[in-house]
C-alpha cells in the first residue's frame, strides 16, 4: 500500500448547485491511501498513518493532491499541427487537419505520434482522455496500445468520413460500420479501454453513414458516442444545406439514431432554444473546449446559462484546434470566457468541471474524477507554488482556492509535481 501526503480537496456535491463553501472538504494535511489501482481511503495524515503504519509513505508537502485531470474532447492526430497559425474551422481542417490525419494510415508514424501525445498530457496532469483518432485502423490500436502501456484510462474511436473530406481521408458507409464494430471488438473494455462511436460531424458524413453508426449504437448501447455540433455560424448553414429537411442541426443526429444520454457533443457554442431544451431532457453531455473557440474564432459557450438549465457538462482541450495540452490552461480559458459572457467562474467549479464534472459528462464518475475510497488511483500531485510568480501571489492566499487560482490562471506543466495513473507513478 502507499500513502500520499498533501493538501486535499473534496467535492461532497455538484459547485455549481449550491454556494462553495457546502460543496468543498479541505484537509491542510490530509493523506490518501492507494492500494491494488483503487483509492482505498482519505483522511488526514496522521490518521491514516495511524491506520496503515506498514504503508509506504510519499509526502508531497503542501502539494495538493487532485484527481487527475479528465479531458473529454480531443483530437491526438492533430498533436504535431497544434498551434497553426490564422483559421477557421473549415479552413482550419482543409489546410492543416485533413493533411495531417491522411498520415496515419501509417502505424509507425501514428504510434510515434501517440507516444508523444501521451508523454505531453500526462506531463500535464491529465488521466483520461476522450480522442477522435483517423479514419484508419491503425490510428485507434496506435492510441490505445500507448494508453495500455501507461495503465491510462482513455476513450477514443475512429473518425467516420465518407464525403466534403479528401479522397485519402474517406470511407463508407459499410467501411465506417465495419472498421467501428471490429475495433469495438478489439479494445472495448480491455483493460482501463473504452470505444467511441466517432462521426467526426454532420457535413462529412452521408444520411447513408450517419444511419449506419446509428445503427451500430443501438447495437452497442453501452458506448459513448462522440461529435461535433454548432461550433461556428458557416458551419450552422453548411449542415442547414446538406439536410434541407431537418428542424436544426441536433435533428440531423437525432434522426439517425446519434442522439441519446451517451452522446458527447462537442463545442455547441450557438445552440437554438429547442436543441438546448432537448439535449437537457435527453441528459446528453455538452463538452466545452474554450481554447479552442477563441483560437479558431468561434463564439463564447454560455456556461452559466447550461449549467442553470441543468446541463451535464465537460471541460476539454481539443488538441490541436485547442491551443494547449493542459488542463489548467483550460480551466484558465474557461474562466476569460466566464468573464466576457459576465460570470466568471470559481476557482473550485473550474476544478470541479476538469475532474469530477468531466468524468460525470463521459458517464464514469463512479471510477474517475474523485478522490472517494473505490475510486481508481488516478491522481495528480499540484505544486502550488511552482514559479516565482505564483508563488508570490498564493503566498498571500486567505484560503484553499485563492491558492489554486493563480496555479489555474499562470501554471502549466511545471505546476504538476507528480502523476499517478492506476496506482502506479509514472511522473515524479
Amino acid at each position: 500500500m502507499d500513502l500520499l501526503l498533501g493538501q486535499t480537496v473534496r467535492f461532497s456535491s455538484d459547485p455549481f448547485k449550491g454556494p462553495v463553501s457546502d460543496c468543498v472538504s479541505h484537509e491542510t494535511r490530509g493523506a490518501i491511501a492507494v492500494e491494488n489501482g483503487l483509492i482505498r481511503d482519505i483522511g488526514t495524515a496522521d490518521q491514516l498513518k495511524s491506520d496503515y503504519p506498514q504503508a509506504k509513505i510519499t509526502d508531497y508537502g503542501d502539494a495538493l493532491l487532485s484527481p487527475g485531470f479528465v479531458d473529454t474532447h480531443v483530437h491526438y492526430p492533430q498533436t504535431a499541427i497544434i498551434a497553426s497559425w490564422g483559421k477557421r474551422l473549415i479552413d482550419w481542417l482543409n489546410s492543416y487537419t485533413f493533411p495531417e490525419e491522411s498520415r496515419f494510415g501509417d502505424a509507425g508514424h501514428a504510434t510515434a505520434v501517440a507516444e508523444t501525445y501521451f508523454n505531453l498530457v500526462t506531463a500535464s496532469g491529465t488521466t483520461t482522455t476522450v480522442s477522435y483518432c483517423t479514419i484508419h485502423p491503425e490510428s485507434v490500436d496506435a492510441y490505445f496500445t500507448a494508453a495500455q502501456k501507461r495503465g491510462l484510462r482513455v476513450l477514443g474511436g475512429k473518425t467516420c468520413m465518407d464525403r466534403n473530406a479528401p479522397d485519402n481521408l474517406v470511407d463508407t458507409a459499410q467501411s465506417a460500420y465495419d472498421d467501428s464494430k471490429a475495433l469495438l471488438g478489439r479494445w472495448h473494455g480491455q483493460d482501463r479501454l473504452s470505444y467511441v462511436i466517432t462521426p467526426r460531424f454532420a457535413p462529412t458524413s452521408t444520411p447513408e453513414q450517419l444511419e449506419a453508426l446509428g445503427t451500430l449504437w443501438s447495437e452497442n448501447p453501452d458506448l459513448l458516442m462522440q461529435t461535433h455540433i454548432s461550433e461556428q455560424h458557416e458551419e450552422i448553414a453548411w449542415v442547414a444545406d446538406l439536410f434541407p429537411d431537418a428542424k436544426d442541426y441536433l435533428d440531423v443526429y437525432e434522426r439517425f439514431g446519434l442522439f441519446g444520454p451517451g452522446a458527447l457533443l462537442g463545442h455547441a457554442i450557438h445552440l437554438t432554444d429547442r436543441e438546448r431544451d432537448r439535449i437537457r431532457e435527453t441528459d446528453a453531455s455538452l463538452i466545452h473546449c474554450p481554447t479552442s473557440n477563441m483560437f479558431i474564432g468561434s463564439g463564447l459557450f454560455d456556461m452559466h446559462g447550461l449549467m442553470e438549465q441543468g446541463h451535464r457538462i465537460g471541460l476539454a482541450t481539443d488538441t490541436g484546434g485547442g491551443s494547449s495540452f493542459s488542463m489548467l490552461r483550460t480551466m484558465a480559458a474557461a474562466y476569460e470566457v466566464g468573464q466576457l459572457n459576465g460570470h466568471p467562474l470559481h476557482p473550485a467549479q473550474l476544478w470541479w468541471l476538469a475532474t469530477e464534472g468531466s468524468a460525470r459528462a463521459i458517464r464514469m464518475e463512479d471510477k474517475i474524477g474523485t478522490l472517494a475510497p473505490g475510486s481508481e488511483a488516478d491522481i495528480a500531485v499540484i505544486d502550488l507554488s511552482s514559479t516565482p510568480g505564483i508563488a508570490q501571489r498564493s503566498a498571500r492566499a486567505e484560503d484553499i482556492w485563492q491558492a489554486v487560482f493563480p496555479t489555474i490562471m499562470m501554471g502549466d506543466d511545471r505546476a504538476i509535481q507528480a502523476v499517478w495513473a492506476n496506482g502506479v507513478c509514472l511522473k515524479s
